[in-house]
């Protein structure tokens, strides 16, 4: 798999395409209600801000590590987040292999890419209306470091699988058939919380127990997404340390945790819907002229019903053995909050059957979520609500517990600012 974080080797053709909001390759960049091009407003853009106006500094690590160590400090990212990716589909991806692990590291809304002697750090931030903005910054020590807004990276993170609008995502290189082999095509494919376990990280190094379950990580074979080799499952599973897979002294950290993993392709996904369900409301009520009721209806209805099941996880892929990382990302991102009295968060892991404790996604607290255009923030709480107080009885949402529905109900309730008013009345 892999997270691409900026412009780097386009494997649309050997993406498998999914129904609906993935079937859309572009939504206009240019259209009067996007204006994609003009000045970001996401953390890059104000930690950039903050380096002009001399109220940041960014301190040049030794080790090879330059400028990352500051920068994660400075985005408020933990280092435990690290996740590495091998296969080879970064811009300089000739610097990356099984022995040389891309490793990124991610918040809610940012994450840095690192690369072993690399001529730069690849990064990408969420602009609340915009969605995901690129941008580098180069390795080598400055008096002024800069960083450069990179729009030129959308030749791959503006298509099918990103539903149309610039956007992040997790994919997995599968291994080849006889068949496969015999046509030598590539075989990369999006991935997120609905993807079945054993088709999930071909191309990344994965620390962390999952009992029985079986993945594709930690096979070197398929460090190559057009020329996959074979599937490989000695030594690849379960695996809780990478040291005989290359230096992990060369990271800031020695691992690639397994819920880390499973937390970023559920974030990615999620980011995606809430910035292309915000671009086609956006476009809907230009085209319409304000006509709020004719938007809804004829534009992004159906889509909201699409995030509204994926925020609530009803078709989440359960786990058949409980898993575990090997890392304090699970304490660390559960530590981020916000809680209720009784002292639950939808930040809280379970590990055992699902992702999650609560059925609903912490994405909810975002600054995308709050930036969607009223006419979808509206109609995502009014659905979510409907959901969890039990007027909706529909066979989609049947599979969530009256005792989760309560206790997502409670929890968003003491947690969310600004809910509409039938929310916060018993």
């Amino acid at each position: 798999m892999r997270v691409a974080l900026v412009c780097g080797l386009s494997l649309l053709s050997a993406v498998l395409l999914a129904e609906r909001l993935e079937d859309t390759f572009y939504v206009p960049l240019d259209d009067p209600a996007i204006q994609y091009a003009t000045p970001a407003s996401d953390s890059i853009a104000h930690l950039e801000k903050q380096l002009e106006n001399r109220k940041a500094k960014l301190d040049y690590a030794p080790n090879g590590w330059g400028y990352l160590p500051a920068i994660l400090k400075q985005l408020d990212i933990n280092i435990d987040s690290q996740v590495l990716v091998f296969s080879r589909t970064s811009i300089q991806n000739e610097r990356i292999s099984p022995r040389t692990p891309r490793a990124i590291y991610f918040n809610d809304d940012t994450a840095v890419g690192f690369v072993q002697n690399g001529e730069v750090l690849e990064l990408s931030a969420i602009d609340p209306r915009q969605g995901a903005v690129f941008y580098s910054l180069d390795t080598e020590k400055s008096d002024r470091p800069e960083f450069a807004r990179r729009d030129d990276c959308l030749r791959c993170h503006q298509g099918a699988p990103t539903m149309g609008i610039p956007g992040i995502l997790v994919s997995s290189v599968h291994p080849v058939t006889d068949l496969e082999a015999r046509e030598a095509h590539g075989s990369a494919f999006i991935t997120d919380g609905r993807t079945s376990f054993d088709e999930r990280w071909g191309g990344w190094y994965v620390t962390g127990t999952h009992g029985s379950q079986v993945h594709l990580g930690n096979n070197p074979e398929l460090a190559d997404p057009l020329f996959p080799g074979r599937a490989v499952k000695e030594g690849t599973q379960n695996v809780t340390s990478l040291a005989g897979f290359f230096d992990t002294s060369r990271y800031l950290a020695p691992t690639s945790d397994i819920v880390a993993l499973m937390t970023l392709e559920h974030q990615t996904r999620m980011t995606n819907l809430m910035t292309r369900i915000g671009w086609d409301a956006r476009i809907a009520l230009r085209e319409g002229k304000g006509n709020l009721e004719a938007a809804a209806r004829d534009r992004i209805n159906s889509e909201i019903e699409e995030m509204t099941g994926y925020m609530l996880f009803v078709d989440e892929e359960p786990l058949k053995q409980p898993v575990a990382g090997v890392s304090t990302f699970i304490k660390t991102f559960a530590a981020r909050g916000p809680r209720d009295a009784k002292g639950r968060s939808l930040r809280d892991f379970d590990l055992q059957k699902r992702l999650f404790r609560y059925p609903l996604s912490y994405m909810i607290y975002s600054s995308a979520f709050d930036g969607m255009p009223d006419i979808v923030r509206e109609r995502v709480y009014q659905r979510v609500y409907d959901v969890l107080t039990g007027k909706d009885k529909s066979q989609t949402f049947a599979g969530i517990s009256p005792a989760d529905r309560q206790a997502v109900l409670e929890i968003v309730r003491a947690t969310k600012p600004n809910l509409p008013k039938y929310w916060t009345s018993p």
